[in-house]
């Protein structure tokens, strides 16, 4: 993304993709605490149902709980880079 010139994007629009942006890190952070919270009652009832389907949860819900670390890993880098954008051009106008 060009921060000056003719195809820069306005700083209306990199405002705008921020508030988009941390939404969708807000939501992915929902998401990870609602993986962490099922692993957790999954783990603690394991006992009471057979161990396959435990076994399978908690791969699934892992599998889930890092795609989603690795989104907000990725985002939050986005989220960096685009503030420092933004930074740049307030202090340039």
């Amino acid at each position: 993304m060009p921060e000056n010139g003719a195809d820069a994007p306005s700083l209306d629009m990199i405002e705008s993709t921020l508030t988009d942006g941390y939404a969708a890190k807000l939501a992915l952070e929902a998401e990870r605490w609602r993986l962490e919270q099922r692993l957790g009652m999954v783990a603690r009832d394991a006992g009471e149902v057979k161990a396959h389907g435990v076994a399978a949860e908690l791969a699934e819900l892992s599998d889930r709980l890092e795609t989603t670390d690795g989104e907000l890993a990725r985002l939050r880098s986005l989220l960096r880079k685009l503030q420092g954008v933004r930074r740049r051009r307030k202090a340039n106008a």
